[in-house]
């Protein structure tokens, strides 16, 4: 699974790179998952709410993440396991992934959507081994 960033960060990255405005990177960036999708302009449809459920705080530096360069494709990956809490109730399908600046709502820095859906019902337990979660500038 290879995401792209949403127009969010595309817009503060671009901004800060040709000097228009300037851009600190976050200390912590926040893993979440959806049932119905994430578009372009950061709308996530059926984040789970309850059951347990909590994005997950990643700290956003070289112990967070891994960045890689193959055949010209600049990629950053998880650099550990991402481990949601335990389901105590039925999060439903999840379809996609997501990175946000903040725990509960805030912006929408990235998007991908999984190989392969997952059903979490009570007692399971979602996560993504390390390189499992990656991103790409489209």
């Amino acid at each position: 699974m290879t995401g792209s960033f949403a127009n969010y960060w595309e817009e503060k990255i671009l901004k800060h790179i040709f000097g228009l405005a300037t851009y600190s990177a976050l200390a912590t960036l926040y893993v979440g998952v959806c049932t119905g999708g994430v578009t372009e302009d950061g709308t996530v449809t059926g984040e789970p709410a309850g059951n347990g459920y909590a994005r997950v705080a990643v700290t956003n530096n070289a112990t967070g993440w891994d960045f890689s360069q193959v055949a010209g494709l600049s990629k950053i990956q998880n650099h550990a396991a991402v481990t949601f809490p335990e389901a105590s109730g039925s999060w439903g399908t999840i379809t996609d992934v997501f990175l946000a600046d903040a725990a509960s709502g805030g912006n929408i820095l990235a998007f991908a959507t999984l190989d392969e859906s997952k059903v979490i019902g009570s007692g399971d337990t979602l996560q993504f081994d390390a390189g499992d979660l990656g991103f790409t500038l489209d």
